[in-house]
């Protein structure tokens, strides 16, 4: 049983003794006591001064003699104006620990046939380029926050929706097909999506030029932009494609297929993956079909030119456009059947979507039109909405090939974890094969660390450099605590230290011993709030406090030399528990620990 659940029915049955209330256990306000006071459980008296009719240090101090006549888990406590600390007692902690050490996943809950079905979607890439660092934030995000909503007892669909259609596509087929004499990823010894992504720089490269050209002869940008031949070559492979043009059809099939190929290697390293993957050329004609459905129920309007749009004034927005006058389709009417095929597919209790908070009009929008065509969860659809990430050099830039490439990124991760090891003589002994891995594993940790420890909502600056670091709070330092940790349980077990069933619960434990207990009890309700908040940053910043505290106690108290056999069974179990946890707790951020370093 929890401590806190212990000392919460403890003080009901006070308030009752002593003031004849019998309030909620909701209504007992335990907190964590501020380090710069004695003690570990906090309550605060306020709420019930007018049922013992006395200041709040008088009802505080009543009520801690009671629970220290009544409640064995009370080893003390002090008063503090309306504040009443109480210390918990040492077999109390010690108990605690054996609860949590009895559950290999303590704080996950247990997910049955009759949980909630979340569906989340992320990563959303174009095929006309590779993944970019931005892409690595969406994926990172997308994959932590559904591992976090299965350890809150959900049901999770991980689905991706691939932008396979549409003028951009075009623009790198067009590129292809005028300058790529044929070659292939195989020819050129290069991955099909950085292929593609070098035809679609090469397209705005040759526009560019074309444009420079047209307005040297006068012409204004618009004018010139009006007269561009490569751009109304561009337009016109669309229609093809739209008119299903087999040529057409053909090239844009094998050219995505490579860049397919391509973003399977990346989610793979990045360790991310889906359990759906729809493609926006499957999905624009079913939120037409839907669109047209809106019209003759009356829920959309058609105007002269043809197109056909939604009035949302009466929800405080405007009008949206959701078929042009010609008949093509706008994004929002592919998410539209994207969400139709979906709810097709999957009895959907939440959908999640993990996009940029460039996009929040476009949710607001999208959830409105949702309800109104009759989708039960459109109403309280989430848009799960993150800030950009950027280099100290600033944004990038598809077009102009500035963008910070995914698998570059990871290549120059890794070998920095490599030469930051090597230049520390941690991987010195090791066999190459075993330090391929480790760089792998803290290269990655690294990155996805750096960038899982900010708030989502937050646009944030990413620092290769500073992520590798291994002291302060990055991935490498918390990986290197894990490998510690571990080291020290195979010495106990090289020096036949057998540990025993139950600890002993006549211990006294020292203050910081206790703190980390109490930090490892705290990784339940740190799941629940990260599911709440939608937030990995929860989890990540409650790792490092974890390991922080761990340090400073390897640091300040023998564990191996202990020659208290007790004492050293229990330290060696709390250290024992502490890389349980943060194994757990990385795991739902997507990132591996070694078990040395």
């Amino acid at each position: 049983m929890k401590i806190e659940n212990k000392i919460t029915g403890a003080v009901r049955n006070a308030l009752q003794s002593l003031y004849g209330i019998a309030p909620d256990a909701a209504a007992v306000q335990l907190q964590k006591t501020k380090k710069e006071f004695e003690g570990h459980l906090t309550l605060v008296v306020f709420p019930f001064l007018r049922a013992s009719r006395k200041g709040p240090e008088a009802t505080a101090t009543e009520i801690g003699e009671y629970l220290l006549r009544n409640e064995p888990a009370v080893a003390s406590y002090n008063v503090i104006k309306g504040f009443l600390n109480l210390v918990v007692a040492s077999s109390c902690w010690i108990a605690q620990l054996e609860e949590i050490d009895g559950n290999g996943r303590y704080g996950l809950q247990e997910v049955t046939e009759q949980s909630p079905l979340i569906m989340v979607e992320y990563s959303s890439p174009n095929t006309n380029k590779p993944l970019h660092l931005g892409h690595v934030r969406n994926n990172l995000l997308g994959y932590s926050l559904s591992e976090i909503l299965k350890a809150n007892g959900n049901r999770v669909v991980k689905t991706n929706i691939v932008n396979d259609r549409g003028i951009h596509i075009c623009k790198s087929m067009l590129a292809w097909q005028k300058w790529g004499e044929g070659i292939t990823p195989e020819k050129a010894g290069k991955k099909g999506d950085h292929l593609i992504g070098d035809f679609y720089v090469l397209f705005d490269k040759h526009y560019k030029a074309e444009l420079k050209a047209l307005e040297a002869k006068g012409l204004s940008k618009e004018e010139a932009e009006a007269k561009s031949e490569l751009m109304a070559e561009a337009r016109a492979m669309l229609r093809q494609w739209e008119a299903g043009d087999e040529k057409v059809v053909g090239l844009w099939r094998m050219m995505n297929e490579w860049v397919y190929a391509g973003f399977d290697e990346t989610y793979a390293r990045m360790g991310v993956d889906f359990d759906k993957i729809y493609y926006e050329s499957q999905t624009y004609l079913e939120g037409k079909e839907k669109v047209l459905e809106g019209l003759e129920k009356g829920i959309m309007y058609r105007k002269e030119d043809g197109s056909v749009w939604a009035d949302l004034t009466a929800e405080g927005l405007d009008h949206k456009l959701l078929l042009r006058g010609d008949g093509t389709s706008v994004y929002m009417t592919q998410d539209i059947g994207t969400a139709k095929l979906r709810f097709r597919d999957y009895p959907i209790d939440r959908m999640i979507y993990v996009v940029g908070n460039e996009q929040n009009y476009h949710f607001q929008v999208l959830s409105i039109l949702l309800d109104k065509l009759g989708f039960s969860w459109g109403k309280d659809l989430v848009h799960f909405s993150y800030g950009m990430v950027e280099l100290p050099e600033g944004k990038m830039k598809s077009r102009e090939g500035t963008v910070v490439d995914a698998d570059d990124l990871m290549d120059e991760m890794i070998k920095t974890a490599r030469e930051t090891s090597l230049e520390l003589g941690k991987l010195a002994e090791f066999p190459e094969e075993e330090v391929q891995d480790i760089a792998r594993i803290v290269g990655l940790g690294a990155l996805k660390y750096f960038i899982l420890k900010v708030d989502p909502r937050k646009n944030m600056l990413f620092n290769p450099k500073e992520s590798i670091d291994f002291n302060g709070n990055t991935g490498p330092f918390i990986q290197y605590t894990h490998a510690r940790i571990r080291s020290v349980l195979r010495k106990a077990e090289e020096q036949g230290i057998v540990l025993p069933e139950k600890l002993s619960d006549s211990l006294a434990l020292s203050e910081k011993e206790i703190a980390l207990v109490q930090l490892l009890a705290e990784f339940a309700q740190v799941v629940t709030e990260a599911g709440l908040q939608y937030s990995p940053a929860v989890i990540a910043n409650y790792v490092y406090d974890l390991v922080k505290e761990y340090n400073q106690f390897y640091h300040d108290f023998s564990i191996l030399k202990e020659e208290n056999e007790a004492l050293r069974a229990f330290r060696l179990i709390l250290s024992r528990n502490v890389a349980k946890i943060v194994k757990s707790g990385m795991r739902l951020l997507g990132i591996e620990v070694p078990d040395r370093m």
